[in-house]
């Protein structure tokens, strides 16, 4: 077993069960891609397994703080089946699920989602791929799942040295699905849509979304970056009359309208609009029109806490425009899925906007992602989607 030794002091993180060791912690040792090695404090004791990346910058990344436990096929076969059984334990009210979340999961660099009887994985890590045949038949059995088609398309395998890579790993067949989420039915594509297909991680606020809608009255409804338009399908079914999808992809407004047909909806209700969402905002802007809600859903800004400040000003322009375009008790909900910007800070950003709008609020609630998306004590990093419900005062 190849062995990892640390800086002095920089054991401490590992000490409180958190799962990375970046480059400039190592003092010495080494080992092949995936590889498992021995992590050690400068004094040579035992503080985990991990899988080595030598070409990542988190070099290693830990399995396990337990010395006795053992890196093998049974480790992978205990960690999934404790995944997929928090997930039969929450209550989920769609079959669409995120069945294994990364390091919440004590399993890095690992994505798997459940559509259906369909499963869809990404393996971002070194130690996920050099497993993945492992994981793959594993998987399959644990839940009894026929097909799963492969997503490791991220730009996140780069920074591991890894290719991209996409298929079938299990079946084939057709890559377009639809789940049942809340009652609703969503369609999506395992091949084409973002991330495994699709956002799962909004479920909740979807629902909630739909609630909030009905009980203040929101007649005409403003969705952007809708992408395959959930939030839209969630406006509708609140009973709003007239619900606009902005967003920059043609082929995720058609995927957006057949959502709407797909509910029941009549589609005469809706627009949609393939457009830059801030140009869009700014010429409603000065056109004077003004909606009863808002959904400002925006791609990652920030995916380190290096493009913080840049990511803020983007956010803050954003918010200022929607919140002016907002009626009095009008509804925004407003999200960061950046890592690097943290509750605290969107907050600030939110409070900033609403500042130079001239605009105040209450503060309805303050919103994450989905349960199946688990954050731990030990991994506060894990936390990546935050966001606001705010009424307009």
């Amino acid at each position: 077993m190849k062995v990892i030794r640390l800086r002095e002091g920089k054991e401490r993180s590992l000490l409180r069960r958190h799962p990375w060791v970046f480059q400039g912690s190592i003092a010495k040792g080494g080992g092949d891609a995936g590889e498992t090695v021995r992590i050690e404090a400068d004094d040579g004791k035992f503080l985990g397994w991990g899988a080595f990346s030598p070409s990542s910058q988190i070099r290693v990344r830990a399995w396990s703080f337990d010395e006795a436990e053992r890196i093998d096929e049974a480790f992978f076969e205990r960690r999934l089946r404790q995944a997929v059984a928090l997930r039969a334990r929450l209550g989920i009210q769609s079959d669409g699920q995120r069945l294994v979340h990364g390091e919440a999961d004590g399993l890095p660099g690992l994505i798997v989602d459940r559509y259906g009887d369909t499963l869809s994985a990404q393996f971002l890590s070194a130690g996920v791929e050099r497993w993945r045949d492992t994981i793959t038949a594993q998987l399959c059995a644990i839940t009894g799942a026929a097909r799963l088609y492969e997503r490791s398309d991220s730009g996140v395998r780069g920074l591991e040295g890894l290719e991209a890579r996409t298929g079938w790993l299990r079946g084939d067949g057709a890559t377009a699905l639809a789940i049942t989420e809340h009652g609703w039915q969503l369609g999506l594509d395992v091949a084409l849509g973002h991330k495994t297909g699709y956002y799962l991680d909004q479920r909740d606020n979807r629902h909630r979304f739909a609630q909030l809608v009905r009980q203040l009255g929101c007649q005409r409804v403003l969705n952007c970056y809708s992408y395959t338009g959930g939030f839209s399908v969630a406006a509708l079914a609140g009973g709003a009359r007239d619900v606009t999808s902005v967003d920059s992809s043609g082929p995720a407004l058609e995927q957006a309208r057949d959502n709407v047909r797909r509910n029941g909806f009549d589609d005469a209700a809706c627009s949609f609009a393939d457009a830059d969402v801030n140009a869009y905002l700014r010429e409603k802007l000065k056109a004077g029109e003004s909606f009863d809600a808002i959904v400002l859903d925006p791609p990652k800004f920030a995916p380190s806490a290096a493009h913080a400040d840049r990511a803020s000003r983007a956010y803050k322009d954003i918010n200022r425009l929607a919140l002016k375009l907002l009626e009095p008790g009008g509804l925004l909900m407003t999200y960061s899925c950046s890592g690097g910007i943290g509750a605290e800070l969107f907050h600030k950003i939110v409070a900033g906007a609403g500042h130079d709008a001239g605009v105040d609020g209450y503060l309805l609630q303050r919103l994450e992602a989905a349960p199946d998306h688990p954050t731990t004590i030990g991994f506060p990093e894990g936390e990546y989607l935050k966001g606001l419900a705010i009424i307009v005062r």
